[in-house]
């Protein structure tokens, strides 16, 4: 299952929630949605108590819920209970709140939008866009990561159209990054300072432009030489990294410096957002 975490805003309250691709359906932090409902100072106790009575009432909706890591708030991975749509609406009819019927109709919505956002690429686009401005990114900037978006949905289709799977599309990615940076992802990543921040999300516009330009050319030379499966994809990817590194070297000649940017998001949008936030809330 490929799971994208998310934070959705009910008022001014978040929840925590997680996308899965393969079932095609959101699941919520239901400690989160107990916040919300019941203004409880311990949210974690009242669903604890909650949980054990539905339990002993043979509540089936209890027993089948789920628990993912999601980030807490120090930052920190641990396990939390999570529901789908179906299971929080029989969970949230064992909490009388008055908050129980407008919580429900933003549940359904929060579903709606991101149907509809899989049926229209455009609608996911333009959901980033406005994302990314409440972030405090620039113009300049959100443009060019809605075209790595696109350049980089053109090479994974086609990695699927040749027979990539699975573990293989993130070392194809780290033998294109590596090619033209010098880095892995993992090791670009540690290079800034980030941890589980999104590596794209923290590049400066030079190093967005060289990732793109090796992307989009992996992706035409794979086209014109239609490789079979992962082994033939691994000297496409390594030629068309090769591409963006010639164009960083040549470049470099002429600034006299390196583009690779300790850069990263925290380090220029506004103070209340953080590079954490920006995985979160523009990844959704």
């Amino acid at each position: 299952m490929t799971k994208k975490e998310a934070i959705q805003l009910f008022g001014e309250r978040k929840v925590r929630t997680v996308w899965d691709d393969q079932e095609e359906k959101w699941y919520f932090s239901v400690v989160d949605v107990v916040a919300v409902l019941t203004d409880s100072p311990n949210p974690q106790t009242y669903w604890r108590v909650l949980k054990n009575r539905l339990k002993k009432e043979g509540n089936e909706t209890v027993t089948n819920c789920n628990a993912f890591k999601l980030r807490a708030a120090d930052g920190k991975m641990r396990l939390t209970d999570v529901a789908d749509t179906e299971q929080l609406f029989r969970i949230i009819q064992a909490i009388p709140s008055p908050k129980a019927e407008p919580f429900k109709q933003w549940m359904a919505q929060v579903a709606s939008q991101r149907l509809d956002q899989m049926q229209d690429p455009e609608l996911s686009i333009d959901q980033a866009i406005i994302d990314y401005k409440r972030l405090g990114y620039s113009d300049n900037w959100i443009n060019q990561r809605i075209k790595s978006i696109e350049v980089r949905k053109e090479l994974t289709d086609e990695w699927k159209r040749t027979g990539v799977q699975g573990q293989q599309y993130a070392n194809l990615t780290d033998i294109i990054t590596k090619a033209w940076s010098g880095f892995t992802t993992k090791q670009y990543k540690g290079y800034k300072g980030l941890k589980k921040e999104n590596l794209r999300d923290n590049m400066t516009n030079l190093e967005i432009a060289l990732n793109i330009l090796a992307e989009a050319s992996t992706t035409e030379l794979s086209r014109q030489r239609d490789p079979n499966g992962y082994g033939e994809q691994v000297h496409v990817a390594k030629e068309g990294g090769s591409v963006a590194k010639a164009a960083r070297d040549q470049l470099e000649s002429k600034l006299g410096r390196s583009v690779i940017s300790k850069e990263k998001a925290s380090d220029y949008l506004p103070p209340n957002n953080t590079a954490e936030e920006t995985e979160n809330d523009a990844k959704a």
